[in-house]
């Protein structure tokens, strides 16, 4: 089984992609994480899919996206909201509408933030989409991480054993959510 991982954060030391490597390392051995890079995706624009001129990496992307079985959100919040280079990867997969690479896919968000509202708003904002989309998305447990300036260790590890543990629990909960949706 293939996870994908979409990290809404293009900041190398981003704690989101932090966040994301330690999620994909609680993963059970027969579950793949894919980290999928979205860094590179063009803006949409209806005119590549209506003129047949579709850039090579809004293909490469769409053709990766339909080798996985899930995917797992794991984002920062921008002013209340879903980071603009997330927003655009769902937008570049969902069309042409009868194409859509996330149609069915089961799906989780972990939203975080260094202060204490742990990016409430991007996690709605993203779930919104996801109806749309037709994901099935795994409603709980909820995951907002608060506090992620002080989460992690010199090598980038959880440091605080709580969150780590409840990070488990959301992972298990997970797979178990993609197994139903298979």
């Amino acid at each position: 089984m293939k996870v994908a991982i979409l990290v809404g954060s293009l900041r190398k030391a981003a704690y989101s992609k932090l966040l994301a490597n330690n999620l994909a390392e609680m993963l059970p051995k027969d579950v793949e994480p894919v980290f999928v890079d979205i860094s590179k995706l063009p803006f949409y624009n209806q005119d590549f899919d209506d003129e047949g001129e579709i850039p090579k990496e809004v293909q490469d992307f769409r053709e990766e996206m339909k080798d996985m079985d899930a995917v797992l959100f794991v984002t920062p919040e921008y002013n209340r909201s879903v980071p603009g280079v997330l927003k655009n990867a769902i937008d570049v997969g969902s069309r042409p509408k009868a194409s859509s690479v996330w149609a069915g896919l089961p799906a989780a968000v972990v939203s975080q933030s260094p202060g204490n509202l742990s990016g409430f708003g991007a996690n709605h904002h993203l779930r919104q989409s996801l109806v749309s989309l037709n994901m099935p998305t795994l409603q709980q447990p909820e995951a907002y991480i608060a506090n992620t300036a002080a989460l992690f260790d010199d090598d980038g590890k959880i440091a605080n054993e709580g969150t780590a543990a409840f990070l488990q629990t959301f992972v298990d909960e997970f797979v178990a959510w993609i197994k139903r949706h298979q």
